[in-house]
């Protein structure tokens, strides 16, 4: 009985092994899918997707790549001397708006539309004090609808916002983020600086520069235009020119090919050397003959080195330093008057000054 009870055990225990040891290939021929598996359902979208996507098929189509060429790479194939970035359609005339930095010395330009055509461009105008640039493409018939534009007036930190671009030349590339900061300050290749620049946590690479920052309704709230990253790369700090800037800018440079640069004549002393003195305000380093500012007395460094005017103020507001005096010039406009506040000798006074376009044939220099 006991040798019988062992034995069915032993067949038992047999029969489990057999089974652990076949299991791999029983669960291959029994369970393997051998035809295509029909897709599982889902419910709706999200709110959030739906809107995501309403924004990039909207604002999609009027999305373009820039691709600039120097006169030196059409000869010299391999040089790699071309920029790429993006622009988007601002008319049905077929203007394009980009980066100044993207059009750069080029001379010839390609733009590739959304649907792949590639039409060539010609400039219309640049600003580099605002780091804007326009294109018209050089195509008869319709183009793709103008970008909508909406306001940076009244643009509030964490609200969302959605960059179309070509990162890396990965064309109509969408990423979402909200703004992180707003009335940054970004120096220029003009010298200068823009005002109220719009921070972002969308992701913005080289080739977004040019492209449309959105809004939620799909309207251009900037133009996406630098990064902070010690890689080059995202690093989830992006800046774009605030659409109230873009919308004076653009039509200024269809109209006349440049942007008026408001200024009184003076050359003013570099920061560096304000900040190492102690001065809170804008030494006047130099005055040009025959300007505004020539004429109602200002003066610059003398010859011996000392200082002659130091600007502490415009129209009442304060100036700390070479922007904020730009920003009250550029408020009072080509045509107008300032009033600025000056320390000479220790003591402070007031002088009326003109304001006129200082940027008509002017060099790289730093003349406000």
């Amino acid at each position: 009985m006991q040798d019988r009870t062992t034995r069915a055990l032993m067949v038992v225990i047999a029969v489990l092994l057999a089974i652990l040891v076949a299991q791999p290939y029983l669960n291959t021929y029994l369970l393997a899918a051998r035809q295509p598996r029909p897709p599982a359902p889902r419910g709706d979208l999200a709110d959030f997707e739906r809107t995501t996507i309403r924004i990039f098929e909207s604002a999609a189509p009027s999305v373009v790549q820039v691709v600039a060429l120097s006169r030196e790479a059409q000869f010299q194939q391999g040089t790699g001397a071309t920029s790429s970035g993006t622009g988007f359609i601002w008319d049905p005339a077929g203007h394009v708006v980009t980066n100044d930095h993207v059009v750069g010395e080029g001379s010839t330009f390609a733009v590739r539309l959304s649907n792949g055509d590639v039409v060539s461009a010609d400039v219309v105008g640049q600003a580099p004090n605002y780091d804007l640039a326009v294109l018209r493409l050089n195509r008869r018939g319709s183009f793709p609808p103008p970008v909508a534009v909406g306001t940076s007036a009244n643009l509030k930190v964490g609200q969302a916002a959605f960059a179309i671009g070509n990162p890396f030349g990965l064309d109509q590339s969408l990423t979402t983020g909200i703004i992180s900061a707003l009335k940054r300050r970004l120096p220029t290749s003009g010298g200068r600086e823009i005002a109220d620049v719009i921070q972002t946590d969308a992701a913005i690479n080289p080739g977004n520069s040019g492209g449309p920052l959105l809004d939620s309704a799909g309207r251009l709230i900037g133009v996406n235009t630098a990064i902070f990253s010690p890689s080059g790369t995202n690093a989830g700090i992006g800046f774009a020119i605030p659409v109230d800037v873009v919308n004076r800018v653009v039509p200024e440079l269809i109209r006349n090919g440049r942007v008026p640069t408001p200024g009184i004549g003076i050359l003013a002393a570099d920061e560096s050397v304000t900040a190492q003195l102690g001065v809170n305000g804008v030494i006047v380093a130099g005055v040009a003959p025959g300007s505004p500012a020539d004429r109602a007395g200002l003066r610059g460094i003398g010859p011996a080195g000392r200082i002659g005017d130091v600007v502490t103020g415009v129209n009442d507001a304060p100036v700390r330093r070479l922007a904020d005096l730009t920003d009250q010039l550029e408020q009072a406009g080509v045509g107008g008057t300032v009033t600025l506040t000056i320390l000479r000798d220790g003591r402070s006074q007031t002088v009326d000054v003109s304001v006129v376009d200082v940027g008509a044939g002017a060099s790289g220099r730093r003349r406000p």
